[in-house]
């Protein structure tokens, strides 16, 4: 007689295939979420109080008007094309080497023609230059 029982293997849940998921799922979400804290940060500008003191320079001024027409210390180009402004910018920076150049520009003005100014202007190899701007009125916020 033969009481032995045959072996039978235990059904069991295998939980590798499962433990993978859910490991590339949190792959998947570590990747894809953005942690944007941005809004958080609360700043508080600096302010002044006291207006510029106007410093006593001389400026090579190159003026830009609402159509985009060029003029360098007062005088008026002929055209808007950059070798007219870098020609005119040189015959300026010649008569008067070390000047810092300053760009007023109108607030009508093409961005392009600005952009254009201060090309020249780098291309020169100053690089002493500002941009002039108006102080904002209390009223205006």
């Amino acid at each position: 007689m033969n009481f032995r029982r045959p072996r039978v293997d235990e059904a069991g849940i295998n939980l590798t295939p499962l433990i993978d998921v859910v490991f590339l799922l949190l792959i998947f979400f570590m990747v894809s979420t953005t942690f944007d804290r941005h809004a958080d940060i609360q700043l508080q500008l600096p302010a002044a109080d006291r207006e510029p003191v106007a410093a006593e320079r001389a400026w090579i001024d190159i003026l830009v008007d609402a159509t985009g027409e060029y003029y360098v210390d007062g005088k008026e180009l002929v055209n808007r094309r950059p070798e007219t402004l870098e020609r005119a910018l040189e015959q300026a920076v010649s008569e008067r080497p070390g000047d810092p150049v300053l760009i007023r520009a109108d607030a009508n003005a093409t961005h392009q023609s600005v952009v254009t100014a201060l090309d020249v202007v780098g291309r020169l190899g100053i690089s002493a230059v500002s941009i002039a701007t108006i102080g904002r009125s209390p009223d205006a916020e």
